[in-house]
Order: C-alpha cells, then sequence, then structure tokens
C-alpha cells in the first residue's frame, strides 16, 4: 500500500548526493511507489493544536545534473496518513527541539514518525553512548576545567568536545603538560559555563573510525570505516576521512546487541554507532549516514531494510 511519506531535512538543493543518507532514502521510498512530501526548511507548525507542515510534493533522481523536482506549496496536517522522516542534522538546538515537540503531537495524532521525537530529545549523542557504559572508554562530562585537566594528566591524552557539534567540528586532541591546554579548556567550557566531554585516546584512531548502522536494533553487516588523513586525527568525513567498508566483527556485533534493543524500544529505527577500537564513543541519532558509501561498496540497500521495518510497523499500527 502506498505510503505518503513526509520528509523534514536540510535545504535539498544544497545536498551531496553521492554521500546523503536521507537521499537514499527518498529513491528507495519512491522506487516502492510512495508518495514523497518535501517540507519546506522551517516549515513546521501548530494551528490550534494540530501539527502542520507547509510541503510540497517531491520527485527524485539519482543524478547529480537534477536531482529533485518540487511541486505546487501547500498547508496539510500531519495525521495517521503520514510517515515522516526527521533528518535534520544537528546543532539540536531550541528550533531542532521545537519541530520535535511539534512532531510529538502529530505522532498524537497517528503519523509514524522516524526517529521517534521524545527519542530525538532524549538522546544527545554524545551523552547518549554513556547509557551503555560497559561500551566505552574512560569518559569524563564536567564543566569544570580543573576537572578536565586531572582527566589529562591521568590518561596523558584525551579527545575533548563539546556536546552538540557534528562532523567533527570543535574536536581538540590534547596531551598532557601542552601549553595550549588552559586556553583550549576555557573555550569548550566557556569559563565553566559548558558542559564538555573529554575521552582517553585511542590509538586505533588511525585505522579508522568506524560507523556502524542500526536498522529497527539490528546492524548492518559492514561499517564504514573513516581514516584520517594527513596530519589530522579526526576520521570525520566532513573533516576529509576517507571512507573504507568492512565486515563488522564480533567486538562490534556485542556493542550492537547491547545497544540495539533499547534502540528499537524507543522506535529509534535508524541509529548509527561510532566505534574506535573496542570501543563506542557516540550514538547518532538525529541524521545517521554512510548508506551511500556502504550500497556502493557492497552492493547493499539499507535504505532497503529501513523501508522494510516502517512498512511493517505502519501496517501493525494500521491492523491494530
Amino acid at each position: 500500500m502506498p505510503l505518503d511519506i513526509v520528509v523534514v531535512m536540510d535545504p535539498i538543493g544544497s545536498i551531496k548526493i553521492a554521500k546523503d543518507s536521507t537521499f537514499a532514502m527518498l529513491l528507495e521510498a519512491q522506487r516502492r511507489g510512495h508518495r514523497l512530501w518535501y517540507v519546506q526548511p522551517g516549515g513546521l507548525s501548530l494551528h490550534g493544536g494540530h501539527a502542520m507542515a507547509n510541503v510540497a510534493e517531491l520527485q527524485v533522481r539519482d543524478d547529480a545534473s537534477g536531482w529533485y523536482k518540487l511541486g505546487s506549496w501547500s498547508h496539510i496536517e500531519l495525521d495517521g496518513r503520514h510517515v515522516v522522516l526527521m533528518r535534520k542534522d544537528p546543532p539540536v538546538d531550541a528550533e531542532y527541539l521545537h519541530d520535535t515537540q511539534i512532531l510529538s503531537i502529530a505522532q498524537r495524532a497517528g503519523a509514524f514518525v522516524v526517529n521517534d521525537p521524545q527519542g530525538l530529545r532524549d538522546y544527545n549523542e554524545k551523552l547518549a553512548a554513556l547509557l551503555f557504559p560497559q561500551c566505552c572508554a574512560a569518559t569524563l562530562v564536567t564543566r569544570s576545567p580543573a576537572e578536565l585537566k586531572e582527566f589529562l594528566a591521568f590518561h596523558r591524552q584525551a579527545v575533548l568536545k563539546p556536546l552538540d557539534g557534528m562532523g567533527g567540528r570543535s574536536i581538540f586532541r590534547l596531551s598532557a603538560g601542552e601549553p595550549n591546554v588552559n586556553v583550549i579548556l576555557e573555550t569548550l567550557t566557556e569559563g565553566g559555563r559548558h558542559l564538555t566531554m573529554a575521552q582517553k585516546y585511542l590509538p586505533e584512531i588511525s585505522d579508522g573510525d568506524k560507523r556502524i548502522l542500526l536498522v529497527d536494533g539490528v546492524p548492518v553487516d559492514y561499517a564504514l570505516a573513516r581514516i584520517p588523513q594527513g596530519d589530522e586525527f579526526r576520521g570525520n568525513l566532513a573533516a576529509g576521512g576517507r571512507g573504507e567498508g568492512r565486515p563488522l566483527s564480533e567486538r562490534d556485533r556485542w556493542i550492537a546487541a547491547q545497544v540495539g534493543p533499547e534502540m528499537r524500544r524507543r522506535g529509534m529505527l535508524f541509529v548509527g554507532l561510532d566505534v574506535i577500537g573496542d570501543f563506542m564513543t557516540e550514538l547518532n541519532v538525529t541524521s545517521p549516514t554512510c548508506i551511500r558509501e556502504l550500497d556502493a561498496q557492497f552492493g547493499l540497500n539499507i535504505a532497503g531494510l529501513l523501508f522494510d521495518a516502517i512498512e511493517s510497523r505502519v501496517a501493525a499500527a494500521r491492523a491494530a
């Protein structure tokens, strides 16, 4: 049965289709005969307690010379007729959180929202990994520059990051005794006002920061290792890392087994785990990527797995 797929995403005209996972989802939805609706950026609203969206019908094609076509704009109420893909990139700021609150109202009206908007509010992508401490290396989250400095002195090397970044932005690798440690800690914490995460430095980053994708709690069989290039310690693709696909290791599958059931329970259908060596460093729920790269390297259809899960859940909900 055709579904109405409503996508909330960053401006579609500026995406890179060769790497964009949302675009892979749209291609798969269209291939299955579902109708696509593109939400104008900033186009969610509430009218008298009803969740509304300013949308245009969308057609997509896998062609870098012209990958989308929009119809005319209209206002629709989001309800049980709709599947909503919430795929906006971080930062998870006030505007993002307000959009998830609107989507929670749509959810109560019967819309099926991926990922669950309550989960998007609950799971900061840095902090959420610590819900599974057995999967993580030594980590400290604090506003105190002094505590961060003590952590660094104990572990000798650490990676420090703000809680609201993405794509490797504002991430520092520090060694104890560096002359700029104090000013970096002051900057990250804004003088003790902002929480900052410190993680023990994992030298296995040289072999790649693996992105493991979970679809309805089940791991895809291959991960994309983002390998730092040149003098860069960050593996993020946005920071110039090279993507190399690899089969999951036994440890990767163990981590996925720790995390997957809770993600499934919470309605987080598409999740990305970042793993360096034997340890998970982040749990990505807002707009995980790497579908296109893994599909191309291994002949997969990861978006197909996702839509199998979506269609199954929607059918069960409608039958109930």
